[in-house]
C-alpha cells in the first residue's frame, strides 16, 4: 500500500472564487480542511506588472490524491494557469494527521 503523508498545497486566487473552491474540495473530500487569507500578489502577466488582492488558499491533503485534488482544482479554478504548489510536511501532530487522512479517505 502507498505510503500517504499529510500535505499543504497553497493555492491563490480571486477572494470572490474563494469559499467556492474551499467548499467544493472539503465537500468531495479532496481537503480536510481550507484556510483562506487575504493577501496582495505582486506578479508579472502577459508583459505587464500587475498588483492584485487575492485570497491564498491553504489545502491540509494526503499525498496519495495530490494528482486528483491538482486536476479538480484546475477544472473549478477560473485562472488560465492557477497557482497549485504542495509541500510535504516534516512533522504532524498524530491526531490531526488521522483525522486528516480519514476526511480525506487516506
Amino acid at each position: 500500500m502507498q505510503n500517504v503523508e499529510l500535505i499543504i498545497v497553497f493555492v491563490t486566487c480571486r477572494p470572490d472564487d474563494a469559499e467556492k473552491i474551499a467548499r467544493v474540495l472539503v465537500e468531495e473530500r479532496f481537503a480536510a480542511c481550507v484556510n483562506i487569507i487575504p493577501v496582495k500578489s505582486v506578479y508579472h502577466w502577459r508583459d505587464e506588472l500587475c498588483r492584485d488582492e487575492e485570497s491564498l488558499l491553504v489545502i491540509k491533503s494526503n499525498s496519495g490524491i495530490y494528482k486528483r485534488l491538482e486536476k479538480r482544482i484546475k477544472d473549478i479554478h477560473p485562472y488560465d494557469v492557477p497557482e497549485i504548489v504542495a509541500v510535504k510536511t516534516e512533522a504532524v501532530e498524530d491526531e490531526y494527521l488521522k483525522w486528516v487522512l480519514k476526511q480525506t479517505g487516506g
